[in-house]
């Protein structure tokens, strides 16, 4: 059965590859009935022939059909579709043709006769994968993150609108100020503002203005000459130098000392600034994009920063949300994160369960764009290769009193599990206390079970979260009657 296919439709397009005919007609009902658009071919041939007539997004393939087989079908499209996800059935499944054929790039196998169910969530996981690394390149060719980074991909309403106002602002010359939390991707945002103007093709220059001293600041800025202070044996140019007809970033703005703002207001106004140890005037031929995670005015209003300078540089204001805000775009998000850091380690990238893809939209992100790179990067660590879930995910749980959490024991707080310690001394007719060392060894128990809730029994990982090395955790648990044994994960999952 082979039914036709609707361009504008959103269902996921299926192709099943089978030489036999009623399995096709089966399957094709079955999946019909679910929602999606089925066809089916029956030779290898001319499965690769429709793999360069239609969009696919999955694949079901027999491993055995006729004078081929679907090692064929699944060399093709890794060749011609490497994203394509394709699904090996076979009635001949063996350990060591499951481990061949992840090999060779399938996405599953699943061995006949077989459950509807498994079936259908199997080809649930291949399709949303493969829309969502579809969703990831399309938006990283339509915003062109120069960094890498990301933080400006996404469909949520938040962070359109921040690429609609670069868009506007990056072809004018107008100082612009980025604000937003930490980790929110305020440089990625000043990096597409300069790609985007027509001085991209001069320097983008960054500089952390916490990240230095008040006078070295102002040399790093302005530059100095030679003997203007202890240490500076020649003449150097500055920031303001190096960036000259390009862009220069000054990041967390509000930290910068009253002199170098009271520099920094003399450049906006007369574009125009002298070396430390000079009087000799230089030419500001640059833009100034700022950032700073702080309240501006707020600082205004208690004099820590100087207001005629917060006017100059909140001529066009960005506000970049945070991630909590953002909860459509952290699939997304994720899965590009997974992909770069699969590349840099060399390795598959592993696909994100249901559950864990959950989690990591139901998590806060206190630590926004930045912490979701640190969690996909130690995920993909501790899965070694295998589906993510949410017991990879560190510091991340499915909340609520969902049925189907997360595995393993629950995550527990310490300081409920102090309260239930202390509970018996503190009540009306209290009981006696117990000798110190008691009270000590039950803390510590308390808190090693704490621990291990909170790694959800990784024990490399809760060695790293109570701040000991990994021997003197090991003793911690063989003393409390704990072992790597009976916890969840082992040394060996890190």
């Amino acid at each position: 059965m082979s039914t036709s296919i609707n361009p504008a439709s959103d269902a996921p397009f299926v192709l099943i590859v089978d030489d036999d005919a009623e399995l096709c007609e089966l399957l094709s009902l079955r999946l019909e009935a679910k929602g999606y658009r089925v066809a089916s071919r029956y030779t290898v041939e001319d499965a690769v022939k429709a793999l360069g007539t239609e969009h696919v997004d999955a694949m079901l393939v027999d491993l055995r059909l006729g004078s081929g087989n679907g090692f064929d079908v699944l060399e093709a499209v890794r060749k011609r579709s490497p994203d394509v996800p394709v699904i090996i059935l076979t009635a001949h499944g063996s350990i060591e043709t499951a481990v061949e054929a992840m090999k060779r790039g399938a996405f599953g196998f699943i061995t006949k006769p077989f459950l509807d169910h498994d079936l259908l969530q199997k080809l649930a996981h291949a399709t949303e994968s493969y829309r969502l690394r579809r969703e990831v390149a399309g938006l990283r060719r339509l915003v062109g993150a120069p960094s890498g980074d990301g933080s400006l991909l996404g469909v949520s309403p938040g962070i359109e609108q921040v690429r609609e106002i670069v868009a506007r602002v990056a072809p004018t010359e107008a100082t612009v100020l980025i604000l937003g939390e930490s980790g929110t991707g305020k440089e990625l945002v000043a990096r597409s503002i300069h790609s985007l103007s027509p001085r991209s093709k001069g320097p983008f220059v960054a500089v952390n203005c916490a990240a230095l001293a008040p006078e070295l600041l102002e040399s790093t800025l302005f530059g100095h000459t030679k003997g203007a202070f202890t240490g500076a044996t020649a003449d150097r140019d500055g920031l303001f130098g190096a960036a000259r007809k390009g862009t220069l970033f000054l990041d967390e703005i509000g930290e910068a000392s009253p002199s170098v703002q009271a520099k920094l207001l003399r450049v906006l106004q007369e574009k125009r600034y002298t070396r430390v140890g000079s009087n000799a005037e230089q030419e500001a031929d640059v833009r100034v994009v700022a950032a700073t995670n702080r309240d501006l005015r707020q600082e205004v209003a208690e004099k820590r920063f100087r207001e005629d300078l917060f006017y100059r540089l909140h001529v066009l204001p960005v506000v970049v949300p945070p991630l909590r805000e953002r909860a459509e775009d952290v699939p997304l998000l994720a899965e590009m994160f997974l992909e770069r850091t699969a590349a840099r380690h060399g390795t598959a990238v592993p696909r994100i369960s249901p559950r864990a893809r959950r989690a990591l939209s139901q998590h806060t992100w206190p630590g926004n764009v930045r912490e979701l790179a640190n969690v996909m990067e130690a995920a993909l660590v501790l899965s070694g290769g295998a589906e993510i879930e949410v017991e990879h995910l560190p510091g991340i749980s499915l909340g609520g009193n969902e049925g189907d959490g997360p595995r393993g024991a629950p995550a527990s707080d310490l300081g409920t599990a102090i309260d239930k310690l202390l509970a018996p001394y503190r009540a009306a007719e209290a009981a006696p206390l117990p000798p110190m060392r008691e009270a000590r060894d039950a803390f510590e128990r308390a808190y090693v079970e704490a621990v291990l809730a909170r790694a959800q029994g990784n024990v490399a990982l809760a060695a790293k979260l109570a701040g000991r090395n990994r021997t003197d955790f090991y003793d911690l648990l063989r003393r409390h009657g704990r072992s790597a044994a009976n916890s969840k994960r082992s040394d060996s999952d890190d």
